[in-house]
Formats: C-alpha cells, sequence, structure tokens
C-alpha cells in the first residue's frame, strides 16, 4: 500500500475545502440551519409529537441526512471530475499507484469532509433544536458509512459526467426528491398502508430510518435492515468502481 500517495491525494483534496471553505461548508450549513429554523422552531412548536418526539427534534436525523447525501456526491464527483476535464487524471494513472489507493484518496478526503459537515450541523442544529442523542456511537457509524457510501456514489458519477451539468443531475433530480420523500420530514407510518409499501422502495427510507433511530431509538425500519441496505448499496458502488478501472471507462480514452 502506496500511503505517500494516498496522504498526497488525500491532502490535495482537503485543501481545496478550505480553499472554498463558504461553498463548501459555510452555504450547506446556512441553508440547513433555515430548515430548522423554519420547520424545527416555528413550525415545530405548533405540531404535535411524531413516534413520542417533538416535531422538531424528529426531523433534525433527516435534514441532516438530506444534507449529507448531496454534498457526499458532489464533493466525490467535483473531486475526481476535475482532474478528468484538466487532464491532469493522466498524471495520477501513470503514477505508481494502484486504483484501490487512488479511490482511497479521493473517496476518503470527501467523506471526510462529509462527515465533518455533518458534525458541524449537528451543532448548528442544537442551537435551534433541543435533542438527544441516545446511541451516540451508532449515529457516528451509520454518519462515515453513509458518507463513505455516497462518495463513492459520487466517484462514479464524476468518471460518468461528460459536462458540470451532469455533474448536478443526481444530486438535484433524483437524490434531493428521494430524501424529501423518505421520511425526512414525516413518518412513513403516517402515509396510507399502500403509500408505506410503495416508500419502502426508496432507498433513503433505510438511511433516514437507521439514523433517527440512532437519535431516539424508532424508526420505521429495522435498524439491521437499514444497516444491510447501506451496506448492499456500497458493494454496489465497490463493483462499479472496479468495472471502471478494470475497462478503463471515460478514464483512458
Amino acid at each position: 500500500m502506496n500511503l505517500h500517495a494516498i496522504r498526497a491525494i488525500y491532502i490535495f483534496e482537503l485543501a481545496r475545502t478550505w480553499r472554498t471553505l463558504l461553498q463548501s461548508i459555510a452555504s450547506p450549513v446556512i441553508s440547513t440551519s433555515l430548515y430548522f429554523v423554519v420547520f424545527g422552531s416555528a413550525i415545530g412548536s405548533r405540531m404535535t409529537a411524531v413516534d413520542g418526539v417533538s416535531y422538531g427534534a424528529f426531523i433534525v436525523p433527516g435534514l441532516i441526512m438530506l444534507a449529507l447525501l448531496t454534498e457526499s456526491i458532489s464533493n466525490a464527483s467535483f473531486g475526481i471530475y476535475m482532474p478528468r476535464f484538466s487532464g491532469t487524471i493522466y498524471e495520477v494513472l501513470s503514477a505508481p499507484i494502484s486504483y484501490v489507493e487512488i479511490v482511497i484518496g479521493y473517496v476518503g478526503a470527501a467523506a471526510t469532509k462529509s462527515v465533518i459537515l455533518g458534525l458541524v450541523m449537528m451543532a448548528t442544529a442544537r442551537l435551534f433544536v433541543a435533542f438527544e442523542i441516545a446511541h451516540p456511537f451508532v449515529m457516528l457509524a451509520f454518519l462515515v458509512l453513509t458518507s463513505v457510501t455516497f462518495c463513492l456514489f459520487g466517484f462514479i458519477i464524476g468518471v460518468w459526467a461528460d459536462g458540470f451539468e451532469k455533474l448536478q443531475i443526481v444530486p438535484s433530480m433524483i437524490v434531493t426528491p428521494l430524501a424529501f420523500l423518505g421520511g425526512s420530514f414525516y413518518s412513513i407510518s403516517m402515509l396510507p398502508p399502500l403509500w408505506q409499501k410503495i416508500t419502502l422502495f426508496n432507498p433513503v427510507v433505510y438511511l433516514v430510518s437507521g439514523f433517527r433511530w440512532s437519535f431516539y431509538g424508532v424508526s420505521d425500519v429495522a435498524v439491521g435492515l437499514s444497516l444491510g441496505m447501506t451496506l448492499g448499496f456500497m458493494a454496489l458502488c465497490l463493483a462499479a468502481i472496479w468495472w471502471i478501472f478494470k475497462t478503463g471507462y471515460r478514464l483512458k480514452a
């Protein structure tokens, strides 16, 4: 394992975060804080509790997960797309470094940004809404696992995209709607029986549900199933990345 190469890629990608601090950290935190203010403090104080949890506190895990998914994909996709766009990816591919080490460097840096962002959002939410974390180690595990999984997914999108506009298609037109319909603002038990069954086909439901369980001990689906679905999606992403490097798809052309 070439640790020096991994470290070089990792530090370079993290350095870009500090150069674009307003866009990477401040912007998503401010946007999510508006949700905390409107839905958590203003509207939440006038709504009944959901599963024994105040509405303002109930939506905190869902909002953090919503931001985490979109930012993880954006960070990782942009991180690999820019070397492709500028042509510097060929220097990386010709260096004495394996594909595994390349992925660890890029995805590791993007996942680190996402975890930091999630923790900052959690601290920010505490300023507006009172909540407790019943299972902090499980919460941290879901935070890291989700960040790594969707950074892997973002890496795939960054390789697939052939223009800047394509980098935003999946986060804005697929992931964000799925997050809104995946129980971020409500419990799926509040839906009619037919829609409850349909909603279970939404993969984001399992992410939000497992993350919410780590906060309050309540969830729409079993926490073991949430963990299994997340690991399954990670396995699919790893398989896709293995195929990309094996075939050189959009990397060696």
